[in-house]
């Protein structure tokens, strides 16, 4: 993997990473008053986003320590998100009080996990590919 690529996508997934631990944990242990702020959250959600957070930073891990599998804590994050959004949007239509933003949110965490799940794959494949035609 280009160090580069290897670099950029390490420091993105990171500040992701963080970002969602903050605003999870926050709301789920109540710090500087975000809950409230919130409004109406739904807390398997935001476990679920807690939960990938802690994913994204043991991919982080792997990938900067060179490790083949540095993909698969992405893999078991996006399908956590895609369960629940599954269980989420049948929480919405039996009538569950929620923020209407929630819906798009979790589109797109689980857009933006596949993408990193899938260059990381990608450049780590090429990596090995190319230490075994050294």
């Amino acid at each position: 993997m280009n160090k580069y690529i290897k670099y950029s996508i390490g420091i993105i997934l990171t500040a992701f990473a963080l970002l969602t631990l903050f605003l999870s944990s926050s709301v789920i242990f109540d710090w500087f008053g975000i809950r409230a702020k919130e409004g109406n959250y739904v807390f398997f959600v935001v476990v679920a986003n807690f939960v990938s957070s802690l994913l994204y930073l043991i991919s982080v891990y792997g990938l900067f320590t060179n490790q083949k599998w540095s993909y698969k804590p992405l893999l078991v994050s996006a399908i956590l998100l895609i369960v629940t959004q599954i269980i989420f949007l049948i929480y919405v239509n039996s009538g569950g009080i929620h923020e209407t933003r929630t819906i798009g949110a979790m589109f797109f965490r689980i857009a933006v996990t596949s993408v990193f799940a899938y260059l990381i794959h990608k450049n780590t494949s090429l990596n090995s590919e190319k230490k075994k035609n050294i």
